[in-house]
């Protein structure tokens, strides 16, 4: 029985499968080989680089040329070691030279080639006498060429932006470079320019027709169907990045007892669940998601969409792009997270440091029928933001998202004991939402919390005036039972006396008012009942 893939390249026979070659464009591929082109595919992890370039490989093979695929990962070696990496390259081409073509010319040569000329040259002589030493043309296949950097980087650029004169008779005919990233993202100032290649190609996510495509696959094989609500799901959750979309279907499918069970059907709660299961499990694919968000460049796109500022983002197009290329976000029609799942990991691992020093108990906020105590919950939180405010606003990386990651670190401390939070950024919004679900005893619970940061230049008064009716709408949209809106005030010439408070404020929907902050019906719920038209939202300031 063939699987859905979540660990390394595709097997046909073993993982079900969009064709890579179809998802890069095979025309454009054979085109650019026919043509002598130097090129660069690059796209994140896990979305099926090495899938694509093995397959490459093969058809070109079958068209009469020698191509060999190979990883430079692990080639790079501590400091600034030339030779090394020069030699790891020769010995990684002469294995998958040997495996692929059965041809052993660099395993009785490269080596000798590099002692008689030297690292500075030895790659390109060798790739050179290599060449000759067949009349097909040679094809070469690099992959994780950004994980080199410094000197023995731009030696490896050096000798292949040398010997490209000398093809197709004396260099490789044609060569694709493969990595997370765009060779201009690689090139320091320092280096020289590269400029052989001819195109560059990002590997994109899969189609909402790809995903059918491959959900079907098991479906034709097992007879086990996908709900419509299933499909919709799966694709509103991941909007088709690869491992993603193979992660919730082998969840569902392989994971889930019931899932096992092929005269079931899988549901849109069966892949609800596989996804909350995946969340809460961090996998290694998360962590590689986590190393990114230590980045500068990433951190400056990040920052502004997870806090919804509003205004110019302190971001240029060129890290908007790097970030893009990452898979961490999408550029149209508005810069933001680049699906669901991430929109709600990105913020579990930004605030795990902060959760991890965390000593309070769930316990604490349960109502005695078991639901949550909302206004407990967030009083407790005023007082732990008031104790730690200054790592937000000055030692935390992320400045404007700063206050907002001690939030959901207190909220997913609580909520992991019986629900689940479902996060929304946007860009230019002025806000984040929270939409937190609790699933213990009795009927679920779901309220909405709504996050603005107040600067010097607004008022108290129109800050929660703006933010309440917001609140409001969202609420409606969403079917939460109360709404409650933060303020988190950076005026730091106020007192804590001044900054925190708690207030109910009506909002009247039918002429798009809202009572200012001292017209209120009471400090605590549990007031009269709004009447028809109007709700009431909390406002919590700190």
């Amino acid at each position: 029985m063939r699987e859905f893939n979540t660990n390394g390249p595709i097997f046909a026979a073993d993982h079900y499968h969009i064709p890579p070659l179809q998802r890069a464009g095979t025309d454009t591929l054979l085109r650019l080989v026919e043509a002598k082109k130097y090129f660069v595919v690059y796209a994140p992890r896990q979305t099926g680089k090495t899938t694509t370039l093995r397959a490459l490989r093969d058809a070109l093979n079958d068209r009469g040329y020698r191509a060999v695929h190979t990883t430079l990962q692990g080639v790079q070696t501590p400091g600034s070691d030339v030779e090394g990496v020069i030699r790891g390259t020769l010995t990684c081409l002469e294995a998958e030279a040997i495996d692929t073509l059965d041809d052993d010319f660099l395993a009785h040569h490269g080596q000798d080639i590099v002692s008689a000329r030297g690292p500075g040259v030895g790659l390109r002589m060798a790739l050179r006498e290599w060449t000759a030493s067949d009349p097909k043309p040679l094809v070469l296949l690099l992959d994780e060429v950004d994980s080199l950097s410094g000197p023995p980087l731009l030696a490896l650029l050096d000798q292949l932006r040398a010997g490209y004169e000398s093809r197709p008779k004396r260099f490789p005919h044609s060569v694709a470079l493969c990595g997370l990233r765009n060779v201009r993202d690689y090139l320091t100032p320092r280096a020289s320019p590269f400029n052989i290649v001819a195109r560059s190609l990002r590997l994109g996510d899969f189609s909402e027709t790809e995903v059918r495509d491959l959900l079907g696959q098991h479906t034709e094989e097992t007879g086990q169907r996908f709900t419509e609500g299933a499909v919709e799901e799966v694709w509103r959750s991941t909007v088709g990045q690869p491992w993603l979309v193979n992660a919730l279907a082998h969840g569902a499918c392989f994971r889930d007892p019931e899932g096992r069970d092929r005269s079931r059907g899988i549901t849109r709660e069966g892949i609800v669940a596989a996804r909350e299961r995946l969340i809460l499990e961090g996998p290694a694919h998360f962590g590689q998601v986590a190393q990114r968000l230590r980045e500068e460049r990433v951190r400056r796109v990040l920052d502004p969409i997870l806090a919804g500022v509003e205004g110019r983002p302190d971001f240029t197009e060129d890290d908007a792009r790097y970030v893009n290329d990452l898979g961490l976000v999408t550029a149209t029609p508005t810069v933001r997270i680049a699906n669901p799942i991430y929109g709600e990991v990105i913020p579990r691992l930004l605030a795990q440091r902060v959760e991890v020093t965390m000593h309070h108990d769930s316990a604490q906020f349960l109502r005695a029928d078991g639901g949550l105590e909302v206004p407990a919950l967030l009083r407790a939180f005023q007082q732990f933001f008031r104790e730690n405010a200054e790592w937000c606003w000055h030692d935390s990386q992320f400045r404007e998202y700063g206050a907002l990651v001690l939030l959901q670190a207190f909220l997913q401390r609580v909520v992991n004991a019986g629900g689940s939070i479902t996060r929304e950024h946007g860009l230019g919004r002025g806000r984040t939402d929270l939409l937190i679900s609790w699933r213990q005893r009795g009927e679920p619970q779901v309220f909405l919390i709504e996050c603005q940061v107040r600067r010097q230049r607004d008022g108290v008064d129109e800050v929660i005036r703006r933010g309440a009716l917001q609140t409001a709408g969202y609420v409606d949209r969403s079917g939460a039972a109360e709404g409650h809106l933060l303020v988190f005030d950076r005026d730091e010439r106020k007192s804590w006396e001044d900054k925190v408070f708690h207030c109910e404020v009506l909002v009247r929907r039918a002429d798009g008012a809202a009572c200012p902050k001292d017209d209120v019906r009471g400090v605590f719920p549990g007031s009269a009942p709004p009447a028809p038209g109007e709700r009431t939202i909390q406002v919590w300031g700190m």
